[in-house]
């Protein structure tokens, strides 16, 4: 299909033009704010022809000139695309947001008419109905599958009234959830707390350095100052002795999005909820959360909540157990108050350094991001043989941003992996991998562009990042991600990397986070950032004695959101019409300890309000540890976590196989066998209170 012909002022626009860089990266150097407009109108336009020429095609419809055209249409819209989402969330400026602002309803505009587009479906459906008769390859196959279930869930059966009101939705939920996240990033990048001298007690050199830098990205140099990202709010409540300041700063971290101001989530809440509810009635399902997990591994709210019911009573009776052991040490050391949120952290790292003689500022000195960046890299070369060169040659968005190349054991280039590992105002909050460019086959080899965003402290005045394990955790958790995108080998880009379903996506993420933690991995990249000496082998023990420590707080807070999110999907809409009461009553009904917040509160949950990727999907996260505290046993059942055989069909079944084969036959086909849930509760220490529960 040849492509229309670009006007003399498309020339000058670099997201219009063949970008002549190292493996054809986009020009980061080159693109400004607006290049963006003109160049979504050219890609709307190129898209909607080619969507032209396939429904309008005389010819019979066969697998080539109606899936295979839909997956080769598009392309411009996908880099335009791709770029710009990119610098919304990882270096947005007042102008990118006001295009956002204007393009999730024209996304929304662009795509409607596409997927609910009778025609086009009944060209699909009539190939779907005589699947069996087509001589397709598996991957075929399972293509034409999920480009029908595609446009069926989008509404393309739907009565011509009902795909009109559908339309209405998805852009008015579109425009929603853009807003919801700029909501977001304005609180953020509002609030921060100067730190004077007298506020720094028992805050560890490494976080007032990080502090200073995150002064500096403010303006403020010579000051420092807590930030609303996640790892100065957690580092700074873990360690500060100042309990005043600690209150101070967890009131201001859970009440983002909930202040009453201008950045206000409730409201948007509570109309996202109305309308995903309208929308699932629309396509025929009680609920929105049964229309979202039909199309899951977990197939029903119930098999959810069975799930989560499980996991809940022991991690809940390991909290309170932890609770009342950090109320009697304040009482041990004269404190004459009980336990609040804001102290949790900071008792709880005292009770670790009393149970296994270990904190968190003990083995950060040990763990700089280039070591973890080196020792994350190492471990993919020692399973999947690829290897990493760091490139100075290919543009950027940021200056803190590098690349490296990866190549595979012959040497061949594989893909570009971009890292964007500090916190400053332009970037959302959070961590996540996406990509530039999805890896297919369709038109030869194309190799794709992943990234890895983090929200790591920057060490200040020339020192490096020091990481928390949390952070060094979460560093292996996104790379993970990475390797799903960059080792695909899949012909067609629907089905490239991590598009597979959620409560899958996190089965490749969460498995590599256990190689991290691993003594063959800390002796060698846990190295003193001052003086290179390796990790003491005692603290080492120490460390790996305290994983499983405060693992109910973690769980809690993890599974009191995921719960939430499911009710919020499964109750009639109606019921969270005051969003603050609903969350409430929600904590209560399942006994929330008081002292312990929801991971994400509702008005902070990016996740399932932002868009509606994991909305009634939060949970995927959990389902996936099944998988993930199981996959792993067969490393060490092998008897070697780097097993060739094993690393041999992790690879081929898991990391490069994508979404083009069924997520539990690929899991059993790496596994031999569906995955043990025991396993999950034995990871997290829980296994014992299942008992007891």
């Amino acid at each position: 299909m040849s492509e229309p012909r670009r006007t003399t002022d498309s020339e000058a626009n670099p997201l219009l033009k063949a970008w002549v860089t190292p493996f054809a990266a986009p020009p980061f150097d080159e693109i400004k704010p607006e290049h963006f407009l003109p160049a979504f109108e050219q890609a709307f336009a190129d898209h909607s022809a080619e969507i032209a020429a396939i429904t309008n095609d005389p010819a019979a419809p066969d697998f080539a000139n109606t899936v295979t055209a839909l997956e080769r249409s598009g392309k411009l819209l996908s880099k335009v695309a791709a770029v710009f989402y990119d610098l919304v969330s990882a270096h947005s400026n007042t102008a990118i947001l006001e295009i956002d602002k204007e393009i999730s309803l024209r996304m929304a505009r662009h795509w409607n008419p596409i997927m609910m587009n009778a025609v086009l479906f009944g060209r699909i459906a009539q190939l779907h109905e005589d699947r069996a008769n087509l001589g397709l390859s598996p991957e075929q196959l399972r293509l034409l599958e999920r480009t029908y279930t595609r446009f069926h869930r989008a509404g393309a059966g739907l009565s011509e009234q009902a795909k009109t009101r559908m339309a209405e939705i998805n852009e008015r939920l579109a425009q929603l959830g853009t807003g919801f996240s700029h909501h977001l990033l304005g609180d953020e990048q509002e609030w921060f707390m100067e730190l004077g001298e007298a506020d720094r007690q028992g805050l560890p050199d490494s976080f007032v350095a990080s502090a200073k830098a995150a002064a500096e990205e403010r303006g403020m140099a010579g000051k420092a100052i807590v930030t609303l990202s996640r790892s100065s709010v957690e580092q700074f409540l873990k360690s500060s002795a100042r309990r005043d300041l600690r209150e101070k700063v967890y009131k201001a971290f859970i009440a983002r999005g909930d202040n009453g101001n201008a950045n206000d989530n409730n409201g948007t809440i509570v109309e996202v909820l109305k309308l995903r509810e309208e929308s699932a009635n629309l396509l025929g399902y009680p609920t929105y959360a049964a229309y979202r997990l039909e199309d899951s591994m977990a197939k029903t709210p119930e098999a959810v909540r069975s799930l989560l019911e499980r996991v809940w009573k022991p991690a809940r009776a390991r909290a309170l157990a932890d609770r009342d052991e950090m109320q009697a040490l304040i009482t041990t050391e004269g404190g004459n108050f009980k336990l609040a949120p804001w102290d949790w952290r900071f008792y709880a790292e005292k009770l670790r350094l009393q149970r296994a003689n270990f904190d968190d500022s003990a083995i950060k000195p040990y763990l700089s991001l280039d070591n973890m960046i080196a020792a994350a890299f190492d471990c993919a070369t020692r399973l999947f043989g690829v290897t990493f060169e760091e490139r100075k040659d290919v543009p950027v968005w940021h200056p803190d941003v590098r690349v490296w190349e990866m190549k595979d054991r012959d040497g061949k280039h594989k893909a570009l992996f971009y890292g964007d590992y500090f916190a400053r105002p332009s970037k959302r909050s959070g961590a996540w991998m996406t990509s530039l460019r999805d890896q297919q086959k369709l038109d030869g080899d194309v190799a794709p562009l992943v990234l890895n965003i983090c929200n790591f402290a920057k060490g200040a005045d020339g020192e490096p990042s020091l990481l928390s394990p949390d952070d060094a955790r979460t560093l292996f958790h996104e790379f993970g991600h990475g390797l799903h995108g960059m080792l695909s080998n899949v012909t067609y880009p629907s089905l490239s990397g991590t598009s597979v379903f959620t409560d899958f996506v996190e089965l490749p993420s969460q498995l590599y986070e256990h190689w991290q933690e691993r003594p063959e991995v800390l002796q060698k990249f846990a190295r003193h950032y001052q003086t290179g000496e390796p990790l003491p082998d005692d603290l080492l023990q120490r460390f790996l004695a305290a994983r499983k420590f405060n693992q109910g707080f973690a769980t809690v807070e993890f599974v009191s959101s995921a719960l939430v999110d499911l009710e919020f999907h499964t109750q009639p809409a109606a019921a969270a019409q005051d969003v603050r009461a609903f969350e409430r009553r929600e904590l209560e009904k399942i006994g929330m300890p008081e002292e312990i917040a929801l991971r994400h509160r509702p008005t902070q949950f990016g996740h399932i309000f932002t868009g509606d990727h994991y909305a009634a999907g939060y949970y995927s996260y959990m389902w996936s540890e099944v998988m993930d505290a199981d996959a792993f046993g067969a490393f060490e059942e092998a008897g070697n976590i780097f097993d060739p055989a094993v690393a041999k069909r992790l690879h081929d079944d898991i990391y490069s196989s994508g979404g083009s084969v069924d997520p539990e036959a690929a899991y059993e086909a790496f596994r031999g066998r569906p995955p043990e849930p025991d396993a999950l509760l034995r990871r997290r220490g829980l296994l014992d209170d299942t008992k007891a529960a």
